[in-house]
């Protein structure tokens, strides 16, 4: 195992008795990378995140986490991450300040004045620092959870959907700050739901089922599928769509906003099917680029379920 990566893990594996929640995952994160997790609820992405990081034993697999074994040095990982969850867990009738000075204590910090005092002023927290928790919105949450997940300095980042219900403009703010963070040499995992997020990561992984479907860089992603994709606009596209899907080279439609997105592999097949379904009526076709979202819905319909649900 490689001290290059900031995490390095072979085969790990996790049952929840007899649910298989991960099922043979071997993944590297280079440092200072953000590693996106992708994956419909229940798939396995925060088993295997907690896994990896040392937060969970694995049944199986081996690995390393900045450095150290994730099954040995575990309380020494734990020093050097950060673990933001999907939900708010912080104490909603504390102030942003007495929040973080309760966390730097659970780290024993020194200077724990000091230590609050940057992170509030790092996140932009300065003018809210006496305010309730409770009475945050969403986004001022997502912004104290981040500042206490960096209180220590960690070197890696765990962020569990942290932008669930959070309005776009925040959503914007807190990936700008992710590459800022980024750029200093952090490391972050984090699962995400959304595409435009998932393009914004430097790597990713598709985990459905407990299963590894697909990782790489986003454009690595697409092109391993090998898809050819159009692009109809028009009226009826429901109706299109369903007479579409049994036909030669189709092998997915789905539905995005006016347009109707045709995928298949074989792409002259695909287009002839195409050609001749728009002929004489009043659809326009369009040669397009396959997205990630297209990938990511070609898998999920792909993959067939494992031996017990997902965690």
């Amino acid at each position: 195992m490689s001290d290059g990566y900031a995490i390095d893990v072979r085969n790990l594996s996790k049952r929840f008795g007899p649910k298989i929640a991960v099922d043979n995952i071997s993944l590297q994160v280079a440092r200072g990378e953000i590693f996106g997790f992708l994956g419909p609820n229940g798939s396995g992405k925060t088993t295997t995140i907690r896994m990896m990081c040392g937060l969970l034993n694995p049944d199986g697999g081996s690995g390393t986490c900045l450095g150290y074994d994730i099954i040995r040095d575990r309380e020494l990982i734990k020093r050097h991450v950060g673990y933001m969850t999907q939900k708010f867990s912080f104490w909603e009738d504390l102030t942003i300040r007495e929040n973080l000075d309760f966390v730097a204590r659970m780290y024993d910090m020194p200077n724990r004045r000091e230590a609050v005092d940057e992170a509030i002023q790092g996140l932009g927290l300065t003018d809210r620092a006496v305010q309730l928790a409770g009475a945050l919105s969403g986004g001022w949450k997502q912004r104290l959870a981040l500042a206490a997940c960096m209180l220590h300095n960690p070197q890696l980042l765990l962020l569990d959907e942290p932008t669930a219900g959070v309005d776009p403009a925040a959503r914007r703010d807190f990936w700008e700050e992710l590459h800022r963070l980024s750029a200093l040499g952090i490391s972050v995992l984090v699962s995400t739901h959304y595409m435009d997020e998932a393009e914004r990561c430097h790597k990713l992984a598709y985990i459905f089922n407990g299963k590894l479907l697909a990782h790489g860089s986003s454009r690595e992603v697409v092109a391993s599928q090998g898809l050819s994709s159009w692009a109809i606009h028009g009226e009826n596209l429901s109706g299109l769509s369903e007479a579409l899907r049994d036909q030669p080279g189709v092998e997915q439609t789905v539905l995005f906003g006016t347009a109707l997105h045709v995928s298949g592999k074989d792409q002259e097949l695909l287009e002839r099917t195409l050609q001749t379904a728009v002929a004489d009526r009043s659809l326009r076709l369009e040669k397009m680029d396959t997205t990630l979202e297209d990938v990511f819905i070609y898998l999920m319909s792909r993959s067939t379920p494992m031996d017990g649900d997902a965690s």
